[in-house]
């Protein structure tokens, strides 16, 4: 049997992917990616114009057909339908990325109440029903499926407070916790579903602030906790993500990606 070229390895064309969080700033460049190797996209939004918009967006050069559906993984009744909606569309799901954060209004650590940590991390619960719902379909079809987890370098380290002060709220104390948990949560799904042919790993972006929402102070000051001393731009998360959606990552389960621009290498 000829070993596979690396072109193969790296061709999503007839895989279908789910992914969640579509119409994000780094969701945008996630699904770009993914069509672009050949994948059928699944966009997924909590609204269906977002989502329908997302997902045509997207290119297809091998004549995919993109589509879009409604799926809040903060709402178990919704990430099943979501997920229902999403195979029926779709045929089946080979490849899930769990991108979506529900994060409106948390408080940071001085003044986060119980409701909003618990809130927090509830997303948690939502990849973690959904990513279920793509091993049970995959184990039934009897295929492989890779599942992608966003997690942070947030969920690596802690962050610098001198970066944030005078200037908005600080990285808050939930989201560390929720995406530390998501870190650890894919290498306990990944060693249990492996012997199923489902893959589960973690890609963990660093500093990558959106233009539109980001204080300029603050992205000066993170530049310089850098080592590459500059932000990332969403394209450099586009061969990580075709990387551990494809085959190019076959003997890969339970790890974490990260890519920070050296920021966790300190």
């Amino acid at each position: 049997m000829a070993e596979p070229t690396v072109h193969e390895l790296f061709d999503l064309t007839g895989k279908v992917v789910l992914l969640t969080g579509a119409s994000g700033f780094l969701g945008s460049a996630m699904g770009a990616a993914l069509a672009e190797a050949g994948a059928t996209v699944v966009a997924s939004s909590r609204d269906q114009a977002r989502a329908d918009a997302a997902a045509a967006k997207l290119p297809s050069p091998s004549g995919a057909k993109h589509v879009g559906v409604v799926l809040d993984h903060m709402d178990d009744a919704s990430v099943e339908r979501g997920f229902a909606a999403a195979v029926e569309r779709a045929g089946r799901i080979d490849v899930l990325v769990d991108n979506g954060n529900y994060g409106k209004g948390v408080g940071d650590i001085t003044n986060v109440t119980g409701e909003q940590f618990r809130l927090m991390l509830g997303n948690a619960a939502g990849y973690f029903l959904l990513a279920r719902l793509v091993r049970d379909a995959a184990v039934e079809r009897g295929f492989p499926a890779s599942i992608v987890l966003l997690g942070s370098m947030y969920g690596v380290v802690g962050s610098y407070p001198d970066a944030y002060a005078g200037v908005c709220q600080a990285s808050p104390v939930a989201y560390h916790a929720l995406k530390g948990g998501i870190v650890h949560m894919t290498r306990h799904m990944a060693v249990y579903w492996a012997r199923d042919g489902v893959r589960v790993n973690c890609l963990s972006p660093g500093p990558f602030p959106n233009p539109a929402t980001a204080p300029g102070e603050m992205v000066e000051r993170l530049c310089t906790k850098s080592p590459m001393g500059r932000m990332g731009l969403p394209h450099e998360l586009k061969g990580a993500i075709v990387f551990l959606a494809s085959d190019a990552s076959s003997y890969m389960t339970g790890q974490n990606l990260v890519i920070d621009g050296g920021w966790t290498a300190w």
